[in-house]
């Protein structure tokens, strides 16, 4: 039976087909109080026929967003100050016809032990639209940056082929189709003095 899984799957992902999966940022907005600095972004994407057949097949999906805030320094490399994950795992569940997000936060090296949310939709599109809307998302809070330094935000979004089962993994090297992926850097400018 297992067998039969792995086999079906290494077929699955063996045909290749050259749609190449497109992301965009529609919306990317940094909110940076005395509090905290929050991350809200919207993204466009469509997920490829080979992404989708592997959901229905039973494959759960795994999408991670990180944010990083370095302060950039001349004299050596850049120095990492707050680091932000956020991982989001899209299962279908066959015996109730729906779709299962849960989306899990962390810092650092803690990164998947911070708040954890499942919710279930009706539709794979439903459930999509969820994936790709990030709003005020907290990278840092109060005390952790000083708002007079200019600070380098890098936010990254990919689906995680890492977290697919190792047979799926070495079938999805070089397959554009499972390449998404968007990555943005900003600058914070110091807030002005009072």
């Amino acid at each position: 039976m297992l067998r039969c899984f792995w086999l079906a799957a290494i077929t699955l992902l063996g045909q290749v087909t050259y749609a190449q999966a497109t992301i965009e940022l529609s919306q990317f907005d940094i909110e940076r109080t005395n509090d905290e600095l929050s991350v809200s972004a919207q993204l466009q994407f469509e997920l490829s026929s080979a992404v989708e057949e592997a959901l229905l097949k039973g494959l759960p999906i795994y999408f991670k967003a990180e944010a990083e805030v370095v302060k950039e320094r001349w004299y050596w490399s850049d120095k990492s100050l707050v680091a932000a994950s956020r991982h989001y795992k899209l299962a279908f569940q066959p015996l109730t016809r729906r779709w299962r997000l849960s989306i899990g936060t962390g810092n650092g090296a803690n990164a998947g032990q911070g708040l954890a949310l499942s919710q279930s939709f009706d539709t794979l599109a439903q459930a999509i639209a969820s994936v790709k809307r990030i709003n005020r998302w907290r990278v840092s809070g109060a005390g952790e940056l000083d708002p007079a330094t200019r600070y380098r935000l890098d936010f990254r979004f990919q689906l995680d082929v890492s977290q697919l089962p190792r047979p799926f993994q070495i079938g999805v090297l070089g397959q554009s189709e499972w390449d998404i992926s968007v990555v943005r850097s900003t600058i914070l400018m110091p807030e002005p003095m009072k």
